[in-house]
């Protein structure tokens, strides 16, 4: 596997305050991995940084090149994806037209958004059934999932997803994640920030935990499940 995203010694201030401090973290293509950590540590942070929302100190390379200096649309262009905490969908607007607007780096090529749109559809069949409904009124899970979708329709090489068990049921949490998991197959990797550390873990490759800003601990997924730090703080259990 090749590396897809280098990030070292990044720092992110809001004026005084450093949100971010010294972060480094690499992923490699195909990989999910998560950074899961309390609230306030500066996860969110760190997305909207590598998203090009905020500005940031330090180096950022995606597959091999500096990054740092490009635009947010550029990103997109580049196959870097976010779906932030809130979903930001239009709920004004239809599912189908939420989708739609997901390929808006590739308006002229009807034939294949088109095609998208249908690839989307078929993996999420709530979304189709409810194409024609008001993203507004739709449940919590359903709005993940159209979140998810209009993210497919930008065609990402990277995606940057912000918490999406946030206010979920147990049930549709898994749902989700199952979803997230199976995006793998289109050759989708994911940098996945999540507070429930536990869902998170048990679907990433490699996890890193983020702590006032700062990493303070980073191993493959399955080693840090057995972690005694991270099943103090996280986990809610002891060690065995």
């Amino acid at each position: 596997m090749s590396t897809l995203l280098s990030v070292k010694d990044l720092h992110v201030r809001y004026g005084k305050v450093e949100a971010v401090s010294g972060v480094s973290l690499d992923m490699q293509a195909g990989q999910i991995v998560t950074v899961i950590g309390p609230n306030g540590a500066g996860k969110t942070t760190l997305l909207a940084a590598l998203m090009g929302l905020l500005p940031a100190e330090g180096e950022t390379r995606y597959d091999g090149e500096d990054f740092s200096r490009l635009l947010t649309e550029e990103r997109v262009r580049k196959g870097i994806c976010l779906v932030p905490e809130r979903r930001e969908l239009f709920t004004e607007m239809t599912v189908a037209d939420n989708l739609i607007l997901g390929a808006y780096t590739r308006w002229k090529d009807h034939a294949t958004v088109k095609r998208d749109l249908n690839d989307v559809y078929a993996r999420f069949p709530r979304l189709s059934e409810r194409r024609a409904q008001l993203a507004g009124t739709l449940s919590g899970g359903e709005r993940q999932m159209l979140a998810l979708g209009r993210a497919l329709m930008t065609k990402p090489r990277l995606l940057l997803l912000d918490e999406p068990s946030l206010g979920l049921a147990p049930l549709i949490v898994r749902e989700i994640f199952r979803i997230v998991t199976g995006m793998r197959e289109l050759g989708v990797s994911i940098l996945l920030v999540e507070q429930n550390a536990r869902a998170a873990l048990e679907s990433a490759d490699f996890g890193y935990v983020l702590e006032t800003g700062a990493i303070v601990h980073s191993g493959r997924a399955g080693e840090l499940m057995h972690d005694p730090k991270v099943i103090a703080s996280y986990l809610g259990g002891k060690a065995s």
